[in-house]
């Protein structure tokens, strides 16, 4: 194996190693992004709100959800076949060994643009994540305070 074969083959790694952590991270957010949303109901049916409350809080859940729907797409199965299984259903063993050897620079470049787009979905949602989270402290905040004024 040459050095440039060598090369191709630890960026191809790399590249495929990026996009497994990126759904391992949107597999941990979901997760988060969904016990927020359960506790924050689960909470807000049982206490008494104020209208800022709800407001800020029906805001922050909308983030939530968006954001939500944001890791679903970074983690949606791409079947266009450009790449990866489904392209190797289609394929004969010779044709799987053909593409593999000659395409591999091709197949780096359409995993990396897919990395990006993943990283881009995984970044937003963080920042909706993080919007979303500050709107619902807020709504607890107007809540406590709105509880402290009625006293």
């Amino acid at each position: 194996m040459s050095a440039t074969d060598r090369h191709l083959s630890a960026a191809h790694a790399e590249v495929k190693a990026e996009i497994a952590r990126t759904d391992t991270k949107t597999a941990l957010l979901l997760a988060f992004v969904g016990a927020v949303l359960a506790g924050a109901w689960t909470l807000a049916r049982d206490l008494p709100l104020n209208r800022p409350a709800v407001v800020a809080g029906g805001a922050g859940l909308a983030l939530l959800v968006g954001a939500a729907g944001l890791l679903l797409q970074s983690v949606r199965p791409n079947l266009s076949g450009r790449h990866g299984f489904p392209l190797w259903a289609t394929l004969t063993a010779e044709e799987i060994s053909t593409a593999v050897s000659s395409d591999l620079v091709a197949d780096i470049a359409g995993l990396s643009q897919l990395a990006v787009a993943k990283f881009t979905s995984l970044r937003r949602a963080v920042d909706l994540i993080r919007a979303g989270g500050a709107l619902l402290i807020l709504a607890t905040l107007l809540t406590a305070g709105g509880a402290a004024w009625g006293r």
